[in-house]
């Protein structure tokens, strides 16, 4: 969810974030957002030049968030293993907290068609570096199989914990927080260590 940027714009952000989550950037108008928004429809295109212009806005933001919310935790971790899971509950706790922007994430940030696959692809290698690194730390330490291919398996952690996440939030929702850590953290530590 962006950076809060005054009521108007809040209101604006979250109605997007919540309807593209829900159906799609495809499935979603500018009509639609301004009207769950309560919002003129002027609001949009005084601060976007488009609703591809928006989501983008939205992405980076988000993204952006994401990966200092990593660095974060990581820091003071004592060992690579306590570094990687604390990413796990990281990536859980921040999709928990912003499920809508989760949906939107996974919808829509490996379609190759949109406007704004180029101007993320920095983005997705911001919070890819933190999870290499935390893995190429973990190699040199001895705690990681010195096989992976860092960037893939950087990508594919953070895939399986997000659907994992999402997966819980959609149709699980009644299992507690902790059993689902529980069980993303077992299949991380069993596909990286040593």
């Amino acid at each position: 969810m962006p950076r809060p940027r005054g009521d108007t714009m809040e209101r604006l952000l979250q109605a997007a974030v919540e309807l593209i989550g829900e159906h799609g950037y495809s499935g979603t108008s500018i009509d639609e957002i301004v009207e769950r928004a309560g919002v003129a429809k002027g609001t949009v295109y005084y601060h976007f030049s488009s609703k591809a212009a928006l989501v983008q806005a939205l992405l980076e933001d988000g993204l952006n968030r994401l990966a200092e919310s990593f660095q974060r935790e990581i820091e003071g971790a004592p060992i690579p293993i306590a570094a990687l899971e604390a990413l796990v509950r990281a990536e859980l706790a921040y999709i928990q907290r912003y499920e809508a922007f989760a949906k939107l994430v996974m919808s829509e940030m490996w379609r190759v068609d949109r406007d704004w696959r180029d101007a993320l692809q920095p983005l997705q290698e911001g919070y890819g570096k933190v999870i290499a690194g935390v893995l190429q730390d973990g190699m040199a330490a001895g705690e990681f199989r010195s096989d992976l291919d860092v960037r893939s398996t950087a990508s594919a952690l953070f895939g399986m914990v997000a659907t994992g996440a999402l997966n819980w939030l959609v149709f699980q929702r009644e299992r507690p927080r902790e059993e689902i850590e529980r069980n993303l953290l077992g299949l991380v530590l069993a596909a990286v260590r040593a």
